[in-house]
């Protein structure tokens, strides 16, 4: 099963790139499932037709999803709320608004991530389209599953043992009710499915696609893009370049845009190289509907597999020998001075511009040493050294 992420910064027209996919991919004999984690939700306006929150056939072999996001958090989120409605209920918060208070930003694009998971486990679907929110939103969205496993890991246990045992004391002193193993259970099971989601996407079958415009603001965006996503450990297989102006010298206005993107465009295919860079031809008319969708799509992508694995290894990599190894993490564009890099225990931090991850390192690294580390050619290098590694 292919699973294909189409992201890019808002206006660029990912929605339009991604549905055009979706189109080609069921053309070929797929059956496609495209389903969207913007809460703006506009597949149904790229398609013309009605969506529902449950797979909507639109074409032979072609189906649309918008998620049902609040169905979907009654389910997944439902023994937390009430948990915290409770705690705000003693410390006196309106009904309504500790309603509101209890809905968490971004839960929409949290559950339409298992969403995708359901989708993925039921063995139903060729291709897994998924049409994300814009860039920023996307980015922590993806780290959400590995930012969570860090806290289930580190902290979550002690915790619970803690309520568990201190329950009554804790709630007496502090006033207000303490988790039940309703609530423990609930968030174990909400990591559970979200870490599940994380290896789908982090896997050899799935891959990012950046849409953009030429625009120097917009390219910038997806280059950073590029950098962050490699970061979080996600393949990004290529780019396509939206809304390109076709030749013409009809008036001295139109052969200024033409040259304006031509320069811009120059420059993608430097910086991303060796994505494959797509074009879009900007059309007289808004493409809408299936066909006209799936039109779109055969001229970006011009005869080329839409649906290609990307090449190559992930952008995490250990690389052993006799005594010790080297970790590189693919971090394209970065250079030396964006990257800060520290170590806490058996955990590598790497600090990208404002992102961060953290690197849980296998038992044969942990209890070596960092013996030097550098940025070259858009790759992360740490060696450590110490012993034999594979003793």
């Amino acid at each position: 099963m292919r699973i294909l992420l189409f992201t890019g910064k808002g206006g660029v027209g990912k929605s339009t790139v991604a549905s055009g996919t979706a189109a080609l991919a069921a053309a070929s004999g797929q059956r496609t499932l495209v389903l969207s984690t913007d809460a703006a939700h506009s597949l149904a306006d790229a398609f013309g037709v009605p969506v529902g929150p449950e797979p909507t056939q639109v074409a032979d072999h072609l189906f649309v999803q918008q998620v049902d996001a609040q169905l979907r958090f009654e389910q997944s989120w439902a023994d937390i709320q009430r948990y915290m409605l409770t705690v705000l209920d003693v410390a006196g918060v309106d009904p309504v608004a500790a309603e509101e208070l209890t809905v968490i930003p971004g839960a929409e694009e949290v559950l339409a991530l298992l969403e995708l998971r359901l989708h993925a486990l039921s063995g139903e679907w060729d291709v897994i389209i998924v049409d994300c929110a814009p860039t920023a939103e996307t980015l922590r969205l993806l780290a959400l599953p590995e930012a969570l496993g860090w806290y289930m890991q580190r902290v979550f246990p002690t915790e619970r043992r803690v309520v568990k045992a201190l329950g009554p004391v804790l709630s007496k002193a502090a006033g207000v009710p303490m988790p039940k193993d309703d609530v423990f259970d609930a968030i174990e099971r909400l990591h559970r499915e979200l870490d599940e989601v994380r290896q789908l996407l982090s896997g050899p079958n799935a891959s990012v696609r950046l849409v953009l415009t030429p625009e120097n603001v917009v390219v910038a965006e997806a280059r950073r893009s590029w950098t962050t996503l490699s970061l979080y450990g996600y393949r990004v297989d290529s780019v396509v370049a939206n809304r390109v102006f076709p030749d013409s010298d009809a008036d001295e206005w139109r052969a200024g845009w033409v040259e304006a993107q031509r320069e811009v465009l120059a420059g993608v295919e430097q910086s991303f190289a060796p994505l494959p860079v797509y074009r879009s031809t900007y059309r007289t008319g808004e493409p809408v509907g299936v066909d006209a969708l799936a039109d779109l799509a055969a001229d970006v992508y011009g005869g080329a597999d839409p649906l290609a694995l990307p090449v190559g290894d992930g952008p995490f990599r250990i690389t052993r020998h006799d005594t010790g190894a080297v970790v590189e993490l693919a971090l394209p564009g970065a250079t030396r001075d964006q990257v800060d890099l520290g170590r806490n225990g058996d955990e590598l931090v790497v600090t990208v511009g404002s992102y961060r991850r953290v690197l849980s390192l296998p038992a044969s690294l942990s209890r070596l040493g960092i013996a030097g580390a550098r940025v070259t050619d858009g790759t992360l290098r740490v060696r450590f050294e110490g012993g034999d590694v594979n003793g």
